[in-house]
């Protein structure tokens, strides 16, 4: 379920909710969307859509209702009264994907922690059992409200826990990046929308044996490797991040705060686009949000126009090496195809002169250096 409230990023055929969906394991029944100036404060959609999506639930055999935003605790606890169906919206259904790919003990500890966040804003429909019951003479509430209050504390400690297991992993992971430091290491950071083709693009470069695959959050944990460039005549380290996705859950984005840093720490960023997806501008827009969020966005980057194979061939552009205006500034953009490797010297070629350009004058070039990619040409 969707709802247009006249944003630009309206996804009118839930295409992006349906990957969601699958990839978390769930047989999308049918697809229904609705225009409105601003949410109903009590059932999101008002009770007419409501009543038709119940319609629609009891035709079609359905289970369970997703919608494409975010609920409040109140919406999502009403709409399951109305709907007489369990109601789950874009976050939580993020939050199952991560919690069923996260595979290093730092991967866990974030989701659990996410999870635990969100899951206490709801424990009045989680707990539906313990509402208020009618309470007798010099009673306010009833014993329930009691056990609602254990179950906040329960909750509250589990975080408190989860926060410093993770600060632990946090004090290792910057141990290791110092210790990179300290060989002079040059740090780059594969960045993008899920989906993009990161982990592809990962393998092809370091030969690696990352897990891949055409679907939304295929990995999860950063993964770092050396990537030797003969025409720099050293070795840099290349890491592949989460992918971001669009209204990423701000809880997501602190409790991801240590795999993200890896991107923060980078010397630069290869910002890796699925130049097959139309709707890629504002994947792009959504990933430079989140850089900013995390207080990356002024770090170098290189567009990576992943998935040339896919593109249409009228849109294929004659120049494979360009420039591409960001945020107002002209930033270096390459076409490449990770599944046949085209493009892969040229982007070689581009990194070996960024290292040297950067290291040779030790933070002296500015963000965007045109001289990061002159002198290569299209094969």
């Amino acid at each position: 379920m969707g709802v247009d409230f006249g944003v630009p990023h309206f996804d009118g055929e839930l295409e992006e909710l349906g990957l969601l969906a699958q990839t978390a394991g769930y047989i999308v029944a049918d697809r229904v969307s609705c225009k409105r100036r601003a949410p109903d404060p009590a059932l999101f959609v008002g009770s007419g859509k409501a009543d038709e999506i119940k319609l629609l639930a009891q035709s079609t055999g359905a289970s369970e209702v997703l919608f494409d935003q975010a609920l409040s605790p109140a919406q999502q606890r009403n709409l399951e009264r109305h709907l007489g169906l369990p109601v789950n919206d874009r976050t939580l259904l993020i939050l199952e994907i991560f919690a069923q790919r996260a595979r290093s003990h730092e991967g866990k500890l974030q989701v659990e922690l996410a999870r635990l966040q969100y899951l206490s804003t709801r424990l009045v429909r989680r707990w539906s059992h313990l509402e208020r019951q009618s309470g007798g003479i010099g009673m306010r509430g009833g014993p329930g409200e009691k056990q609602i209050e254990l179950d906040r504390r329960l909750i509250s400690d589990a975080i408190k826990r989860t926060k410093e297991r993770l600060g632990k992993v946090k004090k290792q992971r910057a141990t290791q990046r110092r210790q990179r430091e300290r060989r002079d290491a040059f740090n780059i950071s594969l960045v993008g929308y899920t989906n993009a083709g990161k982990s592809s693009l990962f393998n092809g470069l370091v030969k690696a044996r990352s897990y891949a695959a055409d679907q939304l959050f295929a990995t999860l944990d950063t993964t770092t490797r050396q990537l030797y460039l003969g025409e720099a005549g050293r070795s840099v380290s290349l890491s592949d991040t989460v992918g971001f996705i669009r209204d990423l859950p701000h809880g997501l984005v602190d409790a991801f705060a240590a795999t993200l840093q890896e991107a923060v720490d980078a010397d630069l960023l290869l910002h890796v686009v699925d130049a097959s997806n139309p709707a890629h501008p504002e994947q792009i827009a959504s990933v430079t949000g989140v850089l900013k969020d995390i207080g990356a966005d002024q770090i170098p980057q290189i567009l990576v126009f992943n998935k040339l194979d896919a593109m249409d061939p009228a849109t294929v552009p004659a120049l494979l090496v360009d420039l591409m205006e960001l945020d107002g500034q002209s930033v270096p953009r390459i076409y490449v195809s990770a599944r046949s490797g085209q493009g892969f010297p040229e982007l070689r070629g581009m990194l070996a002169e960024r290292v040297m350009s950067q290291v040779g004058e030790a933070g002296d070039m500015g963000p965007y250096d045109q001289g990061s990619f002159e002198g290569i040409e299209n094969t």
